[in-house]
């Protein structure tokens, strides 16, 4: 539910009405510090969000089921990783949602970080790994209950952005979830083998969110990998708000009777 009467997304239509003409450049902090004056109780994230989200170009609408036609997302166009302008829809390519991103990498096997490693024969029938991250992210987004009681999937104000790829500052987290204490939970994926490198990774995750995020709500992390090194584990040792979790899948096959 929105903060105020109307949703950020509608706020955004307000700001730029007010602070941008056709081919003006913007940033986020333009966009931030408008909201900040005018709607200070809706998070900078939220606002850098919804900035990425409603830009008709942007990468970032893969991860946004919520971005629809004609519903009021096409609004900006994405120049590059801070610059942004209102969307000419004349000149303009036309505006890209979740399914036609998800072709395009689908039909690029080769996009970083999506695939996993080399398939050997122990990851054939019968695997206990995950092919691809973003199935274990998404199984996971499902199930968080298996991770903690009561864990849920963050959500922003307007409970349209979710914390699955969740941006933080130039990077994405693979989950962000919060849990029954009101603390934010960074939850980082590896389809196979977790290595002690891992440990600043979520670090880095969590002390982005506690510092732009979490207020005075506490942080925590879980990695999640089919094998935890003893590296990993000698790494996180003696750090309280790091769990280590694996995570194992099977299945099965049976005849089906009068075939």
């Amino acid at each position: 539910m929105s903060i105020y009467e109307k949703s950020t997304k509608e706020l955004m239509h307000e700001f730029a009405a007010q602070k941008l003409t056709l081919g003006q450049v913007f940033s986020r902090k333009d966009a931030v510090r408008w909201f900040s004056k005018h709607y200070p109780n809706i998070k900078s994230n939220t606002v850098g969000m919804h900035v990425d989200g409603m830009s008709v170009n942007s990468p970032s609408r893969r991860h946004h089921s919520n971005v629809k036609p004609d519903a009021g997302w096409d609004l900006f166009f994405k120049l590059g990783p801070s610059e942004f302008r209102l969307w000419d829809s004349e000149k303009d390519p036309a505006p890209r949602y979740k399914a036609d991103i998800e072709a395009d990498i689908a039909g690029n096997v080769t996009e970083t970080g999506d695939i996993a490693e080399e398939t050997t024969e122990e990851d054939e029938l019968g695997s206990r790994k995950f092919a691809f991250e973003r199935d274990l992210q998404n199984y996971l987004a499902q199930n968080l209950g298996l991770l903690e009681p009561g864990l849920k999937l963050y959500e922003d104000e307007d409970g349209v952005f979710t914390g699955i790829e969740f941006p933080a500052g130039q990077r994405r987290i693979d989950i962000l979830a919060v849990g029954t204490d009101g603390a934010y939970v960074v939850i980082e994926t590896k389809v196979s083998r977790a290595y002690d490198r891992v440990v600043g990774q979520i670090l880095r995750y969590m002390s982005w969110i506690k510092g732009n995020l979490a207020g005075e709500a506490s942080v925590r992390g879980i990695i999640v990998a089919s094998e935890i090194s003893e590296d990993l584990i000698l790494a996180t040792a003696f750090v309280e708000n790091i769990r280590l979790v694996e995570y194992e899948i099977s299945f099965s096959l049976k005849p089906v009777s009068g075939q």
